[in-house]
């Protein structure tokens, strides 16, 4: 939208992830990391970007409770998406952070094959998240605070998606190192 809410909200998000790694040690376990991060950012993040991640990382748990192969990271990532779906009313194609997510998701499909490379797999999930980032550039805003502003005011590409996609980018350069 153009004031600055989307990175000061990430900004925030990412100073209080800091703070909880040098406190304490995540839980090792999968469900309990995302749902210890989800209360983190409903708690610390603020913003309709908060409860979205919330959210998303919420749903995102559940399928990882009883297993944690690759085939289940697929899974969870659909429970994510369709978490902000349903609670956050957007839908790929309405110029928000699920255009992202929802292209990574398509891209981790490939986990549900026998012997996919994960780092293989989440690098093409970048890919795609950050190519759905760049293509909201051109989108009509069918949700979020994009869809109150003009269209031809919003000439750069959705923050919230351009963040998803960097989060996800974030990941992957973590497992590699």
């Amino acid at each position: 939208a153009g004031d600055g809410d989307c990175g000061h909200t990430h900004a925030r998000a990412a100073r209080a992830i800091q703070e909880w790694v040098r406190a304490r040690s995540p839980p090792a376990a999968p469900a309990q990391l995302l749902s210890a991060l989800a209360d983190l950012l409903l708690e610390k993040m603020g913003g309709s970007s908060g409860v979205l991640y919330g959210l998303f990382l919420t749903a995102a748990a559940w399928p990882l409770h009883n297993r944690n192969d690759l085939p289940t990271w697929a899974d969870a990532m659909d429970a994510g998406i369709e978490a902000m779906q349903r609670y956050g009313g957007a839908a790929p194609g309405d110029r928000t952070m699920l255009d992202s997510l929802w292209a990574a998701a398509q891209a981790l499909h490939a986990l549900r094959s026998p012997g996919a490379d994960l780092l293989q797999v989440l690098a093409t999930a970048v890919q795609s998240a950050e190519a759905a980032a760049e293509a909201t550039r051109h989108m009509e805003a069918g949700a979020g605070r994009a869809s109150y502003i003009s269209s031809a005011q919003l000439l750069q590409p959705d923050p919230g998606a351009v963040a998803a996609a960097a989060v996800l980018k974030a990941v992957l350069e973590g497992l590699r190192s």
